[in-house]
């Protein structure tokens, strides 16, 4: 009696595999593409959130935070916290994907321009000329 080996059906068990496991790294892709998108828009969301509050930073806390809240809304983001310091604006965003959330922080304030003589408290470099007295 001899003992002969049937090798038929292998093909589809190895097509079973291939593709669960072509069904896992999708399924991965896809979960880092939301955590990837979260991300993003929470931070796209901070930044504009951050630059609304800033502009109405002169008007008081509850105004610029509550002009923030609007631009985070429309952004699809919650504010979980909202403050001005002097005419800086700080803003948290979060931003929920799927199963994802991200939170990202921001701040916006006025520009100020770095080494002019009064503004920052530091003297102005050399590459700049020196006032002349009298000329604005």
């Amino acid at each position: 009696m001899s003992r002969h080996r049937d090798d038929r059906g292998v093909a589809t068990v190895w097509a079973a595999f291939a593709a669960c496991a072509l069904c896992v790294v999708f399924g991965a892709v896809l979960a880092l593409g939301q955590a990837v998108t979260a991300r993003h828009r929470a931070g796209a969301a901070a930044d504009l959130a951050a630059l609304a509050a800033a502009d109405r930073s002169l008007w008081g806390e509850p105004d610029a935070c509550a002009a923030a809240l609007r631009v985070a809304e429309a952004q699809g983001a919650t504010l979980p916290r909202c403050g001005v310091r002097e005419d800086v604006a700080e803003v948290t965003a979060r931003v929920a994907v799927g199963p994802w959330a991200a939170e990202v922080r921001s701040r916006a304030g006025p520009p100020v321009p770095r080494g002019l003589p009064g503004l920052t408290g530091r003297p102005a470099p050399a590459s700049l000329p020196a006032p002349r007295a009298g000329v604005p």
